[in-house]
């Protein structure tokens, strides 16, 4: 396969049309666990570390999203706890586990919430801990991953647990081991495709529980882009339904 832009959108379509087939039933079951749980007033709380945090950021608190999501972090630990901030300050933090704890004793969860965790590997200490503890607590836990990456490494997290082996709903984003999908000729590759099949997934789960809600009678949550006329109108009024329980700053 060639380095080029061209291979790029080439397998950026390929994958996007697995996913769309592959991976429609545990999509639709997650969609129905979040949507069961926001119709009774859940919120929907979503944890990734490393450059799966983009994918809570791309389900918390973004124009055309649902507002009762809240993302969880690792930094929660030091601007909402005690933690220093050089705990952070190695790039390998995030096979701590005890870095997971810290987030969720600060975490605003309450009974019935729903916990979405993403990670392309599935085996940092952090993740897979905060899978045990929402499980521990009785919150339905959904997992996006690469199946073939995590498949193929050993846990980082005491238990030897992967992430896939704790949820309750699967949804695998197809990336390869390793995430980057165009060879080079040392032997490594390059161009790395979790992000935006996780993006894809996620507006995916959006649209599907939404229809769910429709469907329902409940009037679908949606965030306006601050940046419409009316807009910070709106998200303020749903926003203070759910105070405390969704954070939104800057960070």
């Amino acid at each position: 396969m060639p380095v080029t832009g061209a291979a790029v959108f080439a397998e950026i379509r390929a994958t996007l049309d697995r996913i769309e087939t592959g991976q429609a039933e545990p999509v639709a079951r997650a969609a129905d666990l979040i949507a069961d749980s926001l119709a009774a007033g859940g919120v929907l709380h979503v944890f990734g570390t490393g450059h799966s945090e983009a994918l809570a950021m791309e389900l918390s608190g973004r124009a055309g999203g649902l507002i009762p999501t809240n993302k969880l972090a690792l930094r929660d630990a030091v601007l909402l706890g005690d933690l220093p901030a050089a705990a952070l300050a190695d790039p390998k933090s995030e096979r701590d586990p005890e870095l997971a704890r810290k987030v969720w004793e600060l975490a605003p969860v309450r009974p019935g919430d729903v916990i979405l965790i993403a990670s392309q590997s599935g085996g940092n200490g952090s993740t897979v801990e905060m899978a045990q503890i929402a499980k521990a607590a009785g919150h339905t836990v959904i997992a996006l991953t690469s199946l073939e990456h995590s498949k193929a490494i050993t846990s980082r997290h005491p238990s030897g647990k992967r992430l896939f082996e704790l949820a309750d709903v699967v949804i695998d984003n197809g990336a390869p081991h390793g995430d980057a999908f165009l060879p080079l000729p040392d032997g490594g590759s390059v161009c790395a495709i979790s992000s935006i099949a996780n993006a894809a997934i996620a507006q995916a789960l959006v649209a599907e529980v939404t229809s769910r809600l429709i469907d329902g009678g409940v009037q679908p949550p949606i965030y306006r882009s601050a940046n419409v006329e009316g807009g910070d109108a709106h998200n303020d009024a749903w926003e203070a339904r759910y105070a405390g329980r969704i954070r939104r700053s800057a960070y």
